[in-house]
């Protein structure tokens, strides 16, 4: 039943995250990447944040932000199973289609932008440089941020979901943003992170909304 729906509200889901009033999120996740880029403030972040103290603290958020993603929806399913809790498994389901739409969406984005990844080595400003076009560069960075759009996107899954958790919506959003901005300062411009946090949190407030109809 829980997996049935999964697979019978994933297409719903998607449409829903682009239709109505949705649409506007991309568009101000564009606009704000826009002013970001064009002010220079994406490069002025990238030096200021790149130094190696800052390193040891973020960097460990590129393995995260990558295993999470899977991790924690299997963790949450296999919880509801073990101890036969139905709500934790409609939740593993839930986390687990929010992280997959944000993947998606994340790809589709950058195989048609085509953003250079900041510099390594030489530190020659990148920033301005956008590919546009279909699968010119890796989809592996670029904008927006996989990483950030996906921890977002689990986290106001199950902020939607168990409103009432104080203590799990603080822990979400540690973890989305420590995600975000251990990213912006070494794989990823800030403006990805801010774009991907922009539109996570929709997909998150969908699937919530969604699966929360279901419980």
């Amino acid at each position: 039943m829980h997996m049935k729906a999964f697979f019978q509200t994933l297409p719903t889901n998607i449409i829903d995250t682009f239709k109505g009033r949705n649409i506007f999120y991309h568009l101000l996740a564009i606009a704000l990447t826009a002013i970001l880029v064009l002010t220079g403030f994406d490069w002025w972040y990238f030096m200021a944040t790149n130094h190696a103290g800052l390193d040891v603290w973020l960097f460990p958020a590129i393995v995260i932000g990558a295993l999470f993603p899977v991790l924690i929806p299997l963790l949450i399913l296999t919880a509801g199973w073990i101890y036969k809790n139905g709500r934790l498994v409609m939740t593993g389901w839930a986390v687990g289609q929010a992280a997959a739409i944000a993947g998606l969406i994340t790809v589709t984005y950058k195989a048609l932008t085509n953003r250079v990844a900041p510099p390594f080595g030489a530190l020659i400003d990148v920033s301005h440089q956008f590919q546009f076009g279909f699968l010119k560069t890796s989809v592996f960075w670029g904008w927006p941020s996989s990483h950030t759009t996906m921890a977002f996107a689990m986290a106001l899954t199950l902020i939607y979901l168990y409103p009432k958790q104080r203590a799990l919506t603080v822990l979400a959003l540690i973890y989305a943003f420590y995600i975000g901005l251990g990213i912006s300062t070494s794989i990823h411009w800030f403006s990805e992170f801010a774009a991907g946090a922009i539109i996570g949190s929709l997909i998150g407030v969908v699937v919530g909304r969604s699966f929360r109809k279901l419980n």
